[in-house]
């Protein structure tokens, strides 16, 4: 029997990258799974993916960063695939570099309001199903960045570390109810996030990682997998870097 087989998931921002790494990771492991994006074409091309290999997938059109649309979409999960057994809130940006004495106030609301607020937003109405649903995971995407600074990158920062913060106390609140909550903390991943990085810019994060390359949405997948799956069933709370050991030194 595969590791997710009968579980329905929704992962946020799974039109590229990342997000898309772990829905086919989970459809593959035998989930049904609802793609959240506001990238039609790209969400529909991981849906199209999933189908092709075998897997089942619905795209739904949501902005992560709007309540309305995170209760919808798991409303999409339990009217497509009879209930909500885990969900992938990876959703992000980048946001604009800028010191923090500089840095445009509208670029800060939209980052926190994506990064931060989205994540709360979707565990909102996840929860609920999930306690319905006799349990589940939560698996919120952090960053490297939500354990250490980043000059130029502080709403980025602060979102990440939020994130972290958040799982933890939700992991104290529903643990004992049967879902655990947890956090990844990915290094710098060769994803569309980069695509804007000049070969010099490359250069320099590569050398902040100790393995001497950046990572790929699959190695990220994997963990995010593992933790989502009966295999890491006494695994809750904690944060957990995929990262190169970018954290080490």
């Amino acid at each position: 029997m595969s590791l997710l087989s009968n579980k329905s998931a929704i992962v946020t921002g799974a039109a590229s990258g990342i997000g898309r790494a772990v829905a086919e990771l989970y459809a593959a492991n035998g989930a049904s799974v609802i793609i959240a994006d506001l990238d039609e074409k790209g969400g529909q091309e991981t849906v199209d993916a999933i189908v092709k290999a075998g897997g089942k997938a619905k795209f739904v059109k949501a902005d992560s960063s709007k309540p309305a649309d995170n209760e919808m979409l798991v409303k999409e999960a339990v009217n497509t695939f009879g209930g909500l057994h885990i969900a992938c809130n990876n959703a992000g940006i980048g946001g604009p570099s800028a010191p923090t004495g500089e840095y445009p106030v509208d670029g800060w609301d939209k980052v926190i309001a994506i990064n931060l607020s989205g994540v709360f937003y979707g565990m909102r109405y996840q929860i609920p199903a999930m306690l319905q649903s006799n349990g589940g995971v939560i698996v919120n995407m952090a960053s490297i960045l939500g354990s250490v600074g980043f000059a130029g990158s502080p709403a980025y920062v602060a979102a990440k570390h939020g994130v972290v913060g958040l799982t933890k106390a939700a992991a104290i609140e529903y643990s004992a109810k049967g879902i655990r909550v947890v956090s990844v903390g990915p290094g710098f991943i060769e994803t569309p996030l980069l695509a804007k990085m000049s070969e010099e810019q490359m250069k320099g994060l590569v050398a902040l990682h100790p393995i001497g390359r950046l990572g790929k949405p699959e190695e990220v997948a994997e963990l995010v997998l593992w933790l989502s799956s009966p295999k890491a069933s006494f695994v809750t709370g904690a944060y957990y870097p995929v990262d190169g050991a970018y954290l080490a030194p």
